[in-house]
C-alpha cells in the first residue's frame, strides 16, 4: 500500500505539465501584445515626443521582462517539480536553464518582479502630466517598495539559511 501511495505521489508532479504548457501559451499572447505595441510605437515615432518614444520603449520592454520571467518559471519549474532536462540533446540551450533550483528560481523570480515594477513606477514618473493622480503614484510606489524590501528579505533568508546549511553539515 505504501509503495502504491509513494508511486501515485511521485507520479502526481506530472500534473504541473499542463500548468508549464498553458504557460508556454501565455508567452505567445505577450509576443502579439508585444507585436502590437511595437507597431504602434513605430507608426507613431515620427510624430513622438522624447517622453513618448521613451514611453514606448519602456513599454516593449515591460513585456520582454514579463517574456522572460514567464520562461524562467517554465523551465525551472518544469526542472525542478516534473522531470529533468537533458542539455545535451539541446547544445545551444543557454548553460542556467537546468541548473536553477528552487532557491534561484525565487531570486530571479523577485528580481525580475522588481524590475518591473521599477518599470511601471518609471512610466508612471513619465506620464505625470497625463495620467497619476498623487494617490495613485503613492500607491505604485509603496508597492514597489513592497516588492523591493521582500527581495530583500529573501535574499537574507536564503543567505541565513544556506549559512546554517553550511555550519550544520561541518558537525
Amino acid at each position: 500500500m505504501a509503495r502504491l501511495i509513494e508511486r501515485l505521489i511521485s507520479q502526481s508532479r506530472w500534473i504541473m505539465a499542463p500548468f508549464y504548457l498553458g504557460l508556454i501559451v501565455s508567452l505567445f499572447v505577450l509576443l502579439y501584445a508585444f507585436g502590437r505595441e511595437l507597431l504602434h510605437f513605430v507608426t507613431h515615432a515620427a510624430i513622438s515626443d522624447e517622453g513618448d518614444v521613451i514611453l514606448g520603449v519602456l513599454a516593449l520592454i515591460d513585456l520582454s521582462l514579463v517574456a522572460s520571467l514567464v520562461l524562467i518559471v517554465v523551465f525551472s519549474g518544469y526542472e525542478n517539480f516534473v522531470s529533468n532536462i537533458d542539455p545535451g540533446e539541446h547544445p545551444d540551450w543557454p548553460e542556467w536553464m537546468t541548473k536553477i533550483d528552487f532557491a534561484g528560481l525565487k531570486q530571479k523570480l523577485m528580481a525580475s518582479i522588481v524590475a518591473i515594477s521599477a518599470i511601471q513606477v518609471l512610466k508612471a514618473f513619465m506620464n505625470l502630466d497625463q495620467k497619476f493622480d498623487e494617490r495613485s503614484l503613492l500607491w505604485l510606489v509603496g508597492i514597489h517598495l513592497v516588492f523591493v524590501a521582500s527581495a530583500l528579505l529573501l535574499a537574507w533568508s536564503d543567505v541565513l539559511s544556506s549559512k546554517s546549511k553550511s555550519e550544520g553539515g561541518g558537525h
